[in-house]
């Protein structure tokens, strides 16, 4: 039991009926979770609004109630806050409540359109090959040092995140490394925590679902560094043209990573090949595993993240040499028939357009590139038409084919990206509705040397269709097509 006092130190409250000195068990926003003696805040989400629960969890023995609008019968022993914002102090009350774990740990968040989980994962991986205890909290999954729990969301509820902070310092974790996304920024949900760092990888078109125009997104992602203490580093993407607004208004120290412009940070590719890259960084050169210009930036930004963290530049160089790709981020494998097949997690226009012109700038053009592609249900439908012809401009051969429709009907998905195709490319598409069969036709299109790319799910083991979740893995499912045909 905690005092309720205690967990709202920093919260800036409106109006209190009841006592603060009530001792409560926990916290959360679900209703159907209260317990007794538990606080329940009321948050207004997209689906539902949780000032509808209150009285739910009232009777399910909530002793306090964190309300933007207070109820008009309030039930005595109870007691009511008023604040602005809901989801700004349940993530200032989470935090109190785990003991401030963020404070223990040098916390660092990633945001940008792409490369969010590469770099957050990869960052992870290095630090963890240095021989610390390390923190990972991403959309493929979440680490506590060795140990993997699911992961649900790019960036968690304000609630998930502080426990598994506090997990983190039991384990005696020294650094984590954090997806930062939008919506997470947009919902409070890192309101509270400290932050050592933060990095900006490129903003391009994604979210307008979400966020009613580009500005506005661009403007969310900015809040997350106007927020950073004077102590923590902004590192940002100068080639990108909203790298440096990101910085306006830092308190921050700031640094910047590019491959064009003069910066903190350059580098150079020397080679691009589908065994990795050979980069220059600054003065000295490195391989990787990893491939393509996008990958470049997202090694830059692992080196300049790992150095402004205190590692030897030197010892940041030979780690790098060792990472390994992360899971549906340019995924590949090559059957002995000599067919590359590559899962990536391509689903924006900008993303899926770098992945093609990495293909196409390795490739030797003697080979046919055949492209899998769709577009997400109940999302951004805006980029539909630029998705198809972006594939289309890019590839020899394209299949149009099923992401994950969700409540969406997949055909109308499918009739909105071919809007995008140009009459000089209708010949090299087709449609099959069915993910499965679009793969296997893929497969048996390929001859050998040809390249595949399936687009758009990544390391997802899923497609959700109409509220239900099926299993589905497109590189478990490429690769046994493959095996199927070498036969």
């Amino acid at each position: 039991m905690i005092a309720l006092k205690d967990i709202l130190y920093k919260v800036t409250l409106n109006a209190v009926v009841g006592s603060t000195g009530v001792s409560v068990s926990a916290l959360d926003f679900d209703s159907r979770n209260i317990k007794t003696g538990d606080v329940f805040v009321a948050i207004k989400g997209s689906v539902s609004d949780g000032h509808k629960f209150i009285d739910v969890a009232i009777n399910q023995g909530a002793v306090a109630v964190v309300c933007k609008v207070m109820p008009e019968k309030l039930v005595e022993g109870v007691t009511y806050l008023e604040v602005d914002n809901t989801s700004k102090a349940l993530a200032i009350m989470a935090s109190n409540y785990y003991e401030n774990p963020s404070g223990n740990l040098k916390l660092v968040g990633v945001t940008g359109t792409n490369g969010k989980t590469t770099v957050a994962s990869l960052l992870y991986q290095l630090f963890k090959k240095a021989g610390y205890k390390v923190g990972l909290l991403s959309t493929v999954k979440i680490m506590v040092n060795t140990k993997e729990y699911k992961a649900t969301h790019t960036t968690p509820d304000s609630l998930t995140i502080n426990k598994y902070l506090q997990l983190m310092n039991a384990e005696g974790v020294e650094f984590c490394f954090m997806e930062v996304s939008s919506h997470g920024i947009h919902q409070s949900r890192t309101e509270g925590l400290h932050f050592e760092g933060g990095i900006f990888t490129n903003l391009t078109h994604d979210h307008l679902d979400y966020h009613n125009t580009f500005a506005e997104y661009r403007d969310v992602k900015k809040k997350f560094f106007d927020a950073l203490p004077e102590k923590a580093f902004a590192l940002v993407n100068l080639d990108d043209k909203n790298g440096m607004v990101m910085l306006q208004n830092s308190k921050a120290r700031k640094y910047t990573y590019a491959l064009k412009s003069y910066a903190d940070y350059k580098a150079q590719i020397l080679e691009n090949q589908f065994s990795g890259l050979l980069l220059k960084i600054n003065d000295a050169e490195v391989w990787t595993r990893l491939i393509g210009n996008f990958n470049a930036y997202n090694i830059l930004a692992i080196y300049a993240t790992a150095e402004l963290l205190g590692l030897e530049k030197v010892e940041v160089l030979r780690l790098i040499s060792e990472l390994e790709s992360v899971s549906g981020r340019f995924q590949y494998v090559i059957s002995t028939e000599k067919v590359t097949a590559i899962v990536d997690y391509a689903h924006t226009p900008d993303a899926l357009k770098n992945v093609l012109e990495t293909i196409n700038s390795i490739r030797t053009k003697n080979e046919e590139l055949i492209t899998v592609v769709g577009c997400g249900g109940d999302r951004d439908k805006t980029k539909r038409p630029k998705m198809g012809h972006i594939a289309t401009a890019l590839s020899t051969k394209v299949i149009f084919t099923s992401d994950n429709p969700r409540s969406e009907e997949p055909e109308t998905i499918l009739k909105e990206i071919e809007k995008g195709v140009e009459p000089q490319n209708y010949k090299k598409t087709l449609t099959i509705t069915d993910r499965l069969q679009a793969i296997r036709t893929a497969c048996q299109m390929a001859q050998p040397n040809d390249i595949i790319l399936i687009a758009g799910k990544g390391h997802e083991t899923y497609q959700e269709i109409k509220g239900e979740r099926f299993d589905f893995d497109d590189f478990k499912i490429v690769q046994d097509f493959l095996n199927q045909l070498n036969k």
